[in-house]
């Protein structure tokens, strides 16, 4: 069981075993001649009930983990993959502008082998050798 809540509920001669839940809660309920084995249904998920000669045997002890959110590794995971894929196409784009123009002249803001462009360095200060 994941998150049930029962209420106003009668439970007669019944047999709860190995249940783990998480948020399951009973309010407003009896339960009589029932037997608990192995569960985690704790004093404190039965609200205002009744407990009429019933058994808990064997409880689960320890930390219980929480798998009611199971989905949530999945969203994390699929947001982060379109956040991957929204700056895709302009890494390709970016790649081939390096190729073409060239890494030096990209990241320097260069326009012109002359010297002019967008700013970029002081032509006095070139190095013949770079393109």
């Amino acid at each position: 069981m994941k998150s049930v809540t029962f209420e106003d509920s009668l439970f007669e001669e019944c047999y709860f075993e190995d249940i783990t839940s998480s948020n399951t809660f009973f309010k407003n309920c009896t339960f009589i001649s029932t037997v608990f084995y192995n569960t985690d249904l704790f004093e404190y998920k039965f609200i205002n009930s009744r407990v009429v000669n019933s058994t808990f045997m064997h409880n689960k002890e320890g930390c219980q983990l929480d798998f009611s959110d199971d989905n949530n590794a999945y969203m994390i995971y699929f947001v982060s993959f379109l956040g991957t894929l929204a700056v895709l196409p302009g890494n390709i784009v970016s790649a081939l502008l390096m190729d073409k123009i060239g890494r030096l002249r990209m990241l320097g803001g260069q326009g012109d082998p002359v010297g002019g462009g967008l700013g970029g360095c002081d032509p006095s200060l070139r190095h013949s050798g770079w393109s």
